[in-house]
């Protein structure tokens, strides 16, 4: 039988919906049904906005030590749900079960403690002269986030924005809801005055209009597509809100004439696969020297070959499906558009992978191409397909992983870090890393141009949060 959820978390307790539509939740690995929600209305968006409004006072002026008191808590309460945690995000988006637990519930665990630890340290005021600087919190926050890191994008959201002071009404993607009902659930065990968190799920264009265009809401944190944000951004702009937007990317991964190819192919390849290649700052354009270009293909077909699709739940896969229906034949579409283009399949391809009729999987695929300009090197595919891309040169390597409307990822492979950075400082990119460098959690994560406006993580994501405050002190 599937999950069943039919209420909403809104003023500290478990509410009926006002309607009575539901949302399937499909088991991509399985093409079942695994849970049904309630499809929020209008309404219940305004109840819930107007419960986190009748909170915040209250929320606002709470010490930060207890306020991180309370984070520690949800962090606690989080913990112990783990397992459930891992399978739910395994069934709703169908990242194989291990590397659900590690990635997509252990890295919210430790934001989620991080939060917990920052309060102390964090300079929430300091004197300028004669003024009293104060870093107060934005408000209400309506927070809207996406389906292939669910917990981990609701973290960066919700946690900082709790350590700030500000009051949360939280609209998680349909497509991937029920671990949001498991946060609810650690919320109310942990203790938080009632309205300070809330939940209401349902589509985009009624509950996250709402939170968008409401007046009662100061600040609207988005993340998912770049058509979408600049819709939020455009709803937003009529009450002057704060808004904060974590968007696309088309992320390069840059390898100089004197890196070792081997280690940057086989990186990059690993990074383009990560949940599906549904992460949007996920290294798709591979641009290598073009006397190498076709050893690269050739490295990078024998890397993909390694990850073996499954379902998510199955032992010793690497790779699971791609999240629904639309978002597989998306993908293949953009295989069939690349080849159609010019592009040359190293591996994968368009057609169903053997032996996985069920499920919504696509091989994973190398398309060599020529043209920097040609579609599947510029619009995001948001699957596992590597673009593989020449460059004559590092003025044309750099020029290429620039030729983008995006900026979020990247990476830069040369003979030394010294090299790598030279050319690093010169990509318009939120975050490159160097000579294969680990993910930071502690760093900002955000991106230039419509990659997005602001930054997650760290002190950096508190600080969207608050704002300054001056208090001008007499003198003498």
């Amino acid at each position: 039988m599937p999950l069943q959820r039919t209420q909403f978390y809104i003023g500290g307790r478990w509410t009926d919906a006002a309607g009575r539509d539901a949302i399937e939740v499909i088991d991509p690995s399985m093409e079942a049904v695994y849970a049904r929600i309630p499809a929020g209305t209008e309404a219940d968006a305004e109840a819930a906005v107007a419960a986190a409004q009748a909170a915040f006072d209250g929320w606002s002026r709470t010490p930060p030590a207890a306020r991180a008191a309370a984070i520690g808590r949800i962090a606690q309460a989080l913990e112990v749900r783990s397992a459930q945690l891992a399978e739910a995000i395994a069934r709703e988006v169908g990242m194989p079960l291990k590397m659900a637990a590690r990635v997509q519930v252990g890295g919210p665990l430790w934001h989620w403690k991080n939060y917990a630890a920052m309060a102390e340290g964090f300079a929430w005021e300091r004197r300028v002269g004669h003024s009293l600087v104060l870093r107060q919190p934005v408000g209400v926050v309506g927070a809207i986030t996406p389906w292939n890191f669910p917990l981990n994008q609701i973290t960066l959201k919700v946690a900082p924005a709790l350590l700030a002071g500000c009051t949360v009404v939280l609209k998680p993607s349909e497509v991937a809801p029920i671990n949001a009902f498991i946060l609810a659930e650690a919320i109310h065990e942990a203790g938080l005055p009632a309205g300070v968190f809330n939940l209401v799920t349902g589509y985009g264009p009624v509950v996250g209009e709402v939170l968008a265009r409401d007046p009662r809401v100061d600040m609207v944190s988005f993340t998912g597509s770049t058509r979408a944000g600049r819709r939020v951004a455009e709803l937003a702009a009529a009450t002057v809100k704060k808004v904060a937007l974590e968007l696309g990317g088309k992320s390069a991964a840059v390898v100089l004439d004197d890196a070792d190819l081997a280690t940057a192919v086989k990186g990059t390849v690993s990074s383009c696969l990560l949940n599906s290649g549904q992460t949007c700052s996920a290294h798709t354009r591979l641009v290598v020297p073009r006397a190498r270009l076709e050893e690269a293909a050739r490295i990078a077909a024998e890397a993909m070959a390694k990850f073996t699709l499954g379902p998510a739940l199955d032992e010793g896969r690497r790779l699971g499906p791609l999240v629904s229906a639309a978002q597989r034949d998306r993908v293949r579409d953009y295989i069939r558009r690349g080849v159609a283009e010019g592009a040359r399949l190293a591996c994968g391809g368009a057609e169903p992978p053997l032996g996985l009729e069920q499920g919504y999987f696509v091989s994973p695929t190398v398309l060599v191409c020529e043209d920097p300009h040609a579609t599947v090197a510029q619009e995001e595919i948001f699957g596992p397909v590597l673009v593989i891309l020449p460059h004559d040169g590092d003025e044309d390597a750099i020029r290429i992983a620039n030729d983008s409307l995006y900026g979020l990822g990247g990476a830069v492979w040369a003979g030394t870090d010294e090299r790598a950075i030279i050319a690093a400082r010169r990509i318009r990119s939120g975050q490159v890393d160097i000579n294969g460098g680990a993910f930071n959690p502690r760093s900002p994560f955000g991106g230039f141009r419509q990659s997005g406006l602001g930054r997650e993580a760290g002190e950096y994501g508190l600080e969207e949060f608050l704002e300054y405050q001056a208090l001008q002190l007499r003198q003498g």
